[in-house]
């Protein structure tokens, strides 16, 4: 059977076959701007973590109104912490609870993050550094961070030194070996094709090795955060000094010392929320962002 189709419409046929892929490809590479509804948001973001902490606070109240704990020494009720928060609210203490140990841990955290990157590009990049700090980094890292506290005292004494000391010990290990599971994950091609082009030396580090190691770097990052809080609790629980101020952790051992249970639940909560909030107004959003940058998030 003959073919209907001249050679003139050959060349027009083509064209719009290629337009039709240019903007099929065009498509699938567009980043969606559109600003997500306020209400799916609450739906999917909001609402979740609100119904777990009224659960949480519903079986909390109910052990006390059935009777299931009778001993408010044991465990105090919602109401008699609420009023610890009022009352270090209304004498001006609770915000320097806070301030006290936030302040210390995300100094220590800076400090650790400028040790802990040259660090693990060093060991990540320079074979022998690696086979000679390698596993020392590994070891550090799964050593409990309350271990460096009193060292650390008997060295530097009872000062915001020695906090640091402790968070820099706890944290710069977390840092450097994400960062060397991140390099060791950016695929061979990108290396040669940034020398390529001329990337070589820092410029390959800072504009190639850097950027693809990224999400290694990041999850690094989060658990050097983690690793700073702990630690940080643990130095300010065992060292106390009147010139250290009262933080988070000496606020919990206040507690402890004088059995007072609504203050010990008191530390503890007010720890756990400045432990999520940092993750979700520093982490998160960076996360979010790096995932955004590499076409892999998906939004439902």
């Amino acid at each position: 059977m003959a073919s209907t189709e001249t050679p003139a419409d050959t060349p027009v046929k083509n064209r719009h076959d290629l337009s039709g892929l240019e903007a099929g490809l065009d498509a699938l590479e567009t980043v969606q701007t559109s600003r997500t509804p306020f209400r799916q948001t609450f739906v999917q973001k909001i609402l979740p973590p609100l119904v777990s902490i009224v659960l949480v606070m519903v079986i909390w109240q109910a052990l006390i109104s059935f009777k299931v704990v009778t001993d408010p020494s044991k465990l105090p009720s919602p109401g008699d912490v609420w009023g610890e928060v009022e009352t270090a609210w209304l004498e001006g203490d609770l915000l320097g609870y806070i301030w006290t140990s936030v302040s210390r841990g995300l100094l220590g955290f800076l400090f650790a993050l400028a040790i802990g990157t040259p660090l693990g590009l060093l060991v990540a990049r320079v074979k022998f550094v690696r086979a000679a700090i390698g596993p020392l980094l590994s070891g550090l890292q799964s050593l409990p961070s309350v271990a460096w506290v009193p060292p650390a005292v008997i060295w530097l004494g009872l000062n915001d030194s020695m906090m640091y000391a402790v968070i820099l010990l706890g944290a710069v290990p977390s840092i450097a070996n994400g960062l060397v599971a991140g390099v060791d994950q950016v695929p061979p091609l990108f290396l040669r094709a940034g020398r390529t082009m001329g990337a070589t030396g820092l410029r390959g580090t800072w504009y190639v090795v850097m950027p693809a190691a990224l999400p290694g770097y990041l999850a690094g990052l989060k658990q050097g955060w983690a690793f700073s809080w702990r630690s940080l609790m643990a130095a300010e629980i065992i060292a106390q000094h009147p010139d250290l101020g009262v933080g988070l952790g000496q606020l919990l051992e206040n507690g402890r010392t004088n059995s007072d249970m609504a203050t010990v639940f008191l530390a503890i909560l007010l720890i756990l929320i400045v432990g999520i909030a940092i993750d979700l107004l520093i982490f998160s959003p960076l996360e979010r962002r790096v995932l955004r940058g590499r076409g892999l998030l998906v939004k439902s």
